[in-house]
């Protein structure tokens, strides 16, 4: 999957502002700062995160940015429709396509793309930066069930 820079820059600020230390506001320029981002095109992306309810802003001198809501409850598909809108299935081609084999490519289409939305609603912020508010590695997330029917559990390694 390719995220756009604007889509990168968002969950990039919504990262930091998990891993903030308090939980006053952290002006934009602090933010730009820190995470080596271009101030004024971050400032759009904010605004835009506060409109979806992902990002709460203060303004005045104290001002500035914090999440909404706790990162358990903010996942990373909210960040990403937030700044691009709804995830869609791609275009189908129209031309040179008999109609059964168009349904059925929208259909298949469809389905992939709502597999990934599910994947990425299950992946929240606090997933990303862990229980302390220091970055982790990305979390594990399961697949999602297969029409092929039950599979068997796969064996895991014992930690001791």
């Amino acid at each position: 999957m390719k995220i756009s820079r604007t889509v990168s820059y968002a969950i990039q600020a919504t990262i930091q502002l998990a891993q903030a230390e308090t939980k006053s506001p952290t002006p934009c320029s602090q933010l730009a700062a820190e995470g080596d981002m271009p101030e004024r095109f971050l400032l759009q992306i904010l605004r835009n995160l506060v409109t979806h309810g992902v990002l709460d802003s203060t303004r005045g001198v104290e001002g500035g940015y914090r999440l909404a809501r706790d990162p358990q409850d903010i996942s990373l598909l909210e960040i990403i429709e937030a700044i691009e809108g709804p995830l869609k299935p791609g275009v189908v081609p129209r031309r040179g396509l008999p109609p059964e084999v168009e349904t059925r490519l929208r259909a298949a289409l469809e389905d992939a793309t709502e597999h990934f939305r599910e994947k990425l609603d299950r992946i929240k912020l606090s997933d990303l930066v862990g229980a302390n508010g220091k970055q982790t590695s990305p979390p594990e997330v399961a697949a999602p069930p297969s029409d092929n029917g039950p599979s068997e559990p796969t064996p895991t390694a014992d930690p001791s």
